[in-house]
């Protein structure tokens, strides 16, 4: 549970950076602050997955909330506008929590509200209930006034003549509306005593966190109805709002259903572990339905699911956690859309068809599937469903793919198009690649190695020798090689990429992952000395830098518009999913005695501050590179969980799940 009490929700900037999240398995979301200010635009009780895990419509921006006591009007809510914040219901908090629900209480002299709500897995659907109590003699009504969007969730509303304002009754408990032909209805189930259905614009919200992004940040939303509910004699107040037909009566179930789900999640990690279960349930938010399958979103708020994001962090949010069904499902699912030996770098929201500019996502399957063999040695599966996938994937990457990219004789992989960002550090600004790797990237060399290794390892458990033989070859080849051309002896560490004859020593993380993966090209010498010159420039306890300070094109803060987020986002960021890797090498060059673990655990107590800091539960995208590392991007990052969790229970920090 987390819990914050009027230290910190009466504190308007330290309430404002604090933010929950809620998810409902199919893509849809609710997010907001933990004093009810939605600071992005992406803030909203019910952003619907209308093609789940795709297609999603901000629907229902927020609640109004009024209470009347005795005839006096308490506001609870709380809002931003140009110079002022108003109503200040946050004045009014006194407590927040996450158990396992977002859950309010307010205070008004000697009456008390909380306010609870969650959403329904499977459905877009959030249910938000109100508890009154010690109200004794006194007159308590509640007056709630929905805020509606009715948008694409990157955009944003304001007043327009097109919006239909008719509320549909369909009786004394359901109400629902239609604003746009084009998008879906909107349902509100209740138990209201009336309903107003005059509607009204609320103007000139301001989101002041899209302000400091360098976007557009004020938003008018519209009050299609008010609902006003009789608290005295009855102390409760529910309402559903559901793109499909909700019944108000259901709440309490939908609420024990979603919470036993939810305690069962956790119900695996050590108890006495509090980290590794709080990463264990915000793992579960990551993992949505596509079609009859399931994929991973990458992050919220903005992010769909990307292939390169899913295979980083499948391990770590199923493997680790016992869900070696759903590892499988992702596998098959996106075994379907692979094409010329690549994984779609990501799925557009709107439907269009995937985009396979990338060079590493189809290699990092292959690092997913060792990690379930790893867990299950469910070899039986991977040999009737996967094996050929696989091997078909080596084979585009010998005899060559999309951008150049293709095997050279020297075993080592190589991509030719400079155009094109190709790696996970990917930033691109026009026609400008912001970090160039075109050429042999480390990583890449480093996953294609695992590659092979996984694959001899495969063909000859199922019977292949042949194969077993083949890919043994290459390997053997490609470690030779890189050994030869990354190994920069000045500097004691790896290059970061080849081109030609020329060498970038810049220093960067991406050589760590030739220590950590399973299968390592690296000796002990070499690998500790990598370790060591990742730790002594990149390392912090929220990540690694994506670049050194003492490099001249270093910048050490991401902020400004998104030319300026865009030209840091890998020239010195911190980046958090690199702290599981790091941890892997690390335990790997020093080994596991009490100073190594001493050192690691010393930073994950940073990390497990985070979880009260941000996304509530979650760990953040990224982080500047200088002190004090503000956390930025994606509040709740699908890939810094699962690594972070990943690497806390392989190296032996925690016990494994059950």
């Amino acid at each position: 549970m987390i819990n914050f009490d009027k230290e910190i929700l009466h504190n308007f900037e330290a309430a404002a950076s604090r933010e929950w999240l809620e998810t409902n398995g199919i893509g849809g979301f609710a997010c907001s602050t933990v004093i009810g200010l939605n600071t992005r635009r992406y803030h909203a009780l019910l952003t619907a997955a209308m093609h789940p895990p795709a297609g999603r419509v901000l629907l229902l921006s927020k609640i109004e909330e009024t209470v009347i006591i005795d005839g006096q009007r308490f506001d609870l809510s709380t809002n931003q506008f140009s110079g002022a914040v108003h109503p200040r219901g946050f004045e009014n908090i006194e407590r927040f929590r996450l158990d396992p629900f977002p859950i309010f209480t307010f205070a008004i002299g000697c009456v008390q509200i909380e306010k609870l709500l969650f959403m329904v897995h499977g459905k877009n659907t959030t249910v938000t209930e109100y508890r009154v109590s010690e109200y004794g003699t006194r007159s308590v009504q509640l007056e709630l006034r929905p805020l509606i969007a009715f948008r694409n969730y990157h955009a944003l509303t304001h007043e327009n003549g097109s919006l239909d304002r008719t509320v549909h009754i369909h009786h004394e408990k359901l109400a629902s509306i239609r604003p746009y032909p084009d998008q879906p209805g909107l349902f509100f189930a209740h138990d209201a005593g009336e309903v107003n259905s005059q509607g009204y614009w609320y103007k000139n919200f301001e989101y002041t966190l899209e302000r400091e992004r360098g976007l557009d940040a004020v938003e008018d939303l519209f009050n299609p109805l008010t609902m006003t509910f009789a608290i005295s004699g009855r102390g409760n107040a529910t309402i559903i709002a559901s793109t499909e037909i909700p019944d108000v009566a259901m709440a309490g179930t939908l609420r024990r259903q979603e919470h036993d789900r939810r305690v069962q999640i956790v119900s695996h990690p050590a108890e006495e572990d509090d980290l590794v279960r709080g990463l264990t349930a915000a793992a579960d938010q990551y993992i949505v339905s596509r079609g009859n399958q399931n994929t991973v979103i990458a992050g919220y708020p903005w992010f769909t699911d990307w292939g390169r994001d899913t295979m980083i962090a499948l391990p770590g949010l199923t493997c680790v956690t016992g869900r070696y069904e759903l590892a499988r499902s992702i596998l098959r699912e996106f075994a379907l859309h692979i094409d010329r030996g690549m994984l779609p770098n990501r799925f557009p929201d709107t439907g269009e068809p995937p985009e396979y500019n990338t060079i590493d996502a189809a290699l990092w399957y292959f690092e997913a599937v060792r990690s379930l063999l790893q867990y299950s040695d469910d070899y039986p599966f991977v040999g009737a469903h996967l094996y050929p996938v696989l091997a078909d994937i080596i084979e585009w990457h010998i005899r060559g793919t999309r951008y150049g990219i293709k095997m050279d004789a020297d075993a080592l992989i190589a991509s030719s198009d400079p155009d094109v960002q190709l790696t996970w550090m990917d930033a691109k600004i026009g026609d400008w690649v912001v970090t160039p790797r075109t050429g042999k990237a480390v990583e890449i060399q480093a996953l294609w190695y695992n590659a092979l290794r996984t694959m001899e390892d495969i063909a000859g458990r199922i019977g292949i020798p042949d194969d077993a033989e083949k890919y043994s070859r290459l390997a053997d080849l490609a470690h030779r090689t890189f050994n030869e051309l990354f190994w920069n002896k000045e500097a004691a560490c790896l290059y970061d990429n080849v081109l030609a004859e020329k060498k970038d020593g810049a220093m960067r993380p991406n050589q760590i992952l030739a220590v950590s993966l399973r299968h390592s090209m690296l000796n002990r010498e070499r690998a500790t000395a990598v370790v060591k010159a990742v730790d002594r420039d990149l390392f912090t306890p929220y990540g690694l830098r994506s670049l050194s300070p003492t490099d001249s094109g270093y910048i050490g803060r991401y902020e400004g518009d998104s030319f300026k987020r865009d030209s840091s986002y890998h020239q010195g960021t911190v980046w958090a999913w690199m702290l599981g890797p790091f941890i892997d090498a690390y335990f790997r060059a020093y080994g596991n005695g009490k100073k190594t673990r001493d050192y690691v655990q010393k930073g994950l107590r940073v990390v497990s501050a985070h979880l009260r800091e941000a996304g509530l539960g979650h760990i953040s995208e990224i982080f500047d590179g200088d002190w004090p590392h503000h956390p930025r991007g994606c509040f709740a990052q699908a890939w810094s969980v699962a690594e972070i969790l990943r690497a806390i229970v392989e190296n032996g920090l925690a016990r494994r799940p059950a």
